[in-house]
């Protein structure tokens, strides 16, 4: 499978959220049900869905505010199509789209970092968090 042969799309007109939820199911990124993805989706800036034929297989979204912020989320792989670059290229893609921001922030998935640092992020000293389940978010590893 080449890259190039795969079609992206970076709009939700056609999106079948039912398959986003369900290609979350099947990644670390867990439970998130379709109505609330399309609300996400629809609001952030740049978005990127990935098919091999008419399977959806990755997806990523950056939240931006279009001068100072752009935060990165949301970008998952199907398994079967993990370590070819698919994940890779989303993160290019939402880092070009992302230049002109004065920052470009994510969090990783515990175990993760080496990927993004490849990509030119570096670890924050200071960064911080809320979560709505917090008891789940240090199960997790995510916050001390």
């Amino acid at each position: 499978m080449k890259i190039e042969n795969l079609h992206w799309e970076s709009n939700t007109d056609n999106i079948d959220f039912e398959a986003l939820s369900h290609l979350y199911k099947i990644t670390p990124l867990g439970d998130k049900s379709a109505k609330n993805l399309e609300v996400v989706f629809k609001n952030s800036m740049f978005k990127y869905f990935v098919y091999d034929k008419k399977e959806l297989i990755g997806v990523g979204r950056a939240l931006a505010d279009g001068i100072d912020c752009s935060y990165i989320c949301d970008v998952a792989i199907d398994p079967k199509y993990q370590g070819m670059g698919i994940g890779k290229a989303i993160m290019e893609k939402l880092i070009e789209d992302s230049k002109e921001h004065q920052k470009i922030i994510l969090y990783s998935v515990p175990k993760k970092e080496k990927f993004y640092e490849k990509l030119g992020f570096s670890k924050m000293k200071t960064a911080m968090a809320i979560f709505q389940n917090q008891d789940r978010a240090k199960r997790h590893g995510i916050v001390e």
